[in-house]
């Protein structure tokens, strides 16, 4: 296994400015670092494993469906994007009672994800095993667990509880169970900043390799918050689909006249990071450079976004900046899209102030159409979507955009997929608490 020539002992990380003095490089050379992806890991409503999704993607598969997981025939709305895949493969069963159901799925996603970088943390010593980094994006954690938790104590069955109800119910302890199921010792940390945690996740995995601070990251993100208290919550603010029950498949509807509200799922994308020289010295195939980030805050409400789309658009402009391309230079833009009214009609004035003329030019669409909204992991969602655009040529469609909204005015792809080779790319992301994320992934060459 090769490592980093300049990595700091694994003990103690120095501080950036004071490893740049030891390390001997300069900041400059440390930005010109080059970021690469070299595994991908995807557990989707519309497809397990990484091709499944890559092809349901490009066929504008729904994976939208009636909810299963507990009787939902009371509420207003009754879909969802449910993965459907065998927790115990991952997980046994008699561990099961102690996690959440996040946590295989998170799982089975790096795994795939390390696999496919051909990194087997098995087949390396404990110095390198320290040298591996997890960072993990997740909105609701693992909120799954906790309600089932709550409920037996409620209902008086307290004996039937995991003694884990604690700690297996906290949000950091799913970056914990990745760290555990693969002995790695480097950082394990997980960020919750709503539906732009695993585009945050994605983003301080990029600055931590830049800065040496680590050799690889397994990031990504990962949620699974359909439950009978979430969705009632959202039921309760009315901002979920509710008038396509009986044709689930059509009821998320991005950029669409007649949409009314987001369609709530589930899923895990996970990836492995590291720089270029480390992919290059161990044969790694790379699927794409992360080559920029942004992050701004509207500092403006709960829930809602500035009509003004202004920080949206500077987060897509600092992760532009930060790559060191021009707008004009971005072929696809994967959008947030959530099939709200609001957010939908937002973004699109986002994009128009953040690429100006080209926002016209630029073709873009809307994973959640085929998937509907995995909460924190739809960041990553939206990042795999555009390795496999990369890597094919082929933009995903948006699909359901069968009657535009004249506030959307811009080239969604409807429907149908299309073949375009693009050197360039935007994942832009926003979440409640007036948050918004941004990354620049670029073709590698």
């Amino acid at each position: 296994m090769v490592r980093y020539a300049h990595r700091q002992d694994s003990a103690y990380r120095l501080p950036s400015a004071i490893f740049l003095l030891a390390s001997g490089l300069s900041r400059r050379e440390m930005h010109n670092q080059r970021i690469v992806i070299t595994g991908v890991g995807a557990l989707s409503p519309n497809g397990v494993g990484r091709e499944n999704y890559f092809a349901a993607l490009k066929e504008g598969r729904s994976g939208v469906r009636t909810i299963t997981q507990f009787d939902a025939s009371s509420l207003p709305s009754r879909v969802a994007g449910e993965v459907d895949f065998d927790p115990t493969l991952w997980v046994d069963v008699k561990n099961m009672k102690h996690v959440s159901r996040v946590v295989p799925m998170v799982i089975a996603a790096a795994d795939e994800a390390l696999k496919d970088a051909k990194l087997d943390p098995s087949a390396v010593d404990l110095e390198t095993r320290r040298s591996i980094g997890v960072m993990l994006g997740s909105g609701g954690g693992a909120v799954e667990f906790s309600e089932r938790m709550y409920e037996l104590w409620f209902d008086d069955h307290e004996k039937q509880a995991s003694i884990y109800s604690v700690p297996s119910g906290t949000i950091g302890t799913i970056a914990s169970e990745i760290s555990m199921a693969y002995d790695l010792h480097g950082f394990s940390h997980l960020i919750s900043t709503g539906c732009t945690s695993s585009t945050d996740a994605i983003g301080y995995a990029y600055r931590n390799l830049k800065l040496g601070v680590i050799d690889y990251v397994v990031c990504g993100g990962a949620d699974s918050t359909i439950t009978e208290a979430i969705m009632t919550g959202f039921c309760m603010m009315r901002i979920v689909a509710n008038t396509r029950n009986d044709a689930p498949e059509s009821a998320s509807r991005p950029f669409s006249r007649d949409r009314d509200g987001f369609v709530l799922s589930e899923g895990a994308w996970m990836f492995v990071m590291e720089r270029e020289e480390t992919a290059k010295a161990r044969g790694a195939q790379i699927y794409a450079e992360v080559a920029g980030y942004g992050s701004t805050c509207d500092a403006y409400h709960r829930v809602r976004i500035d009509e003004s789309g202004e920080e949206p658009a500077r987060a897509m402009t600092l992760a532009m900046k930060d790559a060191g391309i021009d707008p004009s230079e971005v072929g696809y833009l994967n959008y947030h899209g959530t099939s709200t009214d609001l957010n939908d009609r937002i973004e699109t004035r986002a994009v128009k102030l953040a690429f100006g003329d080209h926002a016209r030019m630029l073709p873009g669409s809307a994973t959640k159409s085929m998937i509907g909204h995995p909460q924190g992991a739809c960041g990553s969602a939206g990042v795999a979507a555009t390795l496999m655009a990369i890597r094919d040529g082929i933009l995903p469609p948006t699909i359901n955009l069968d009657t535009p909204d004249p506030e959307c005015d811009l080239d969604y792809i409807p429907d149908l997929g299309r073949r375009a080779r693009i050197d360039a790319a935007v994942c832009n992301t926003i979440a409640f608490g007036s948050k918004n994320s941004a990354l620049v992934l670029k073709r590698y060459a």
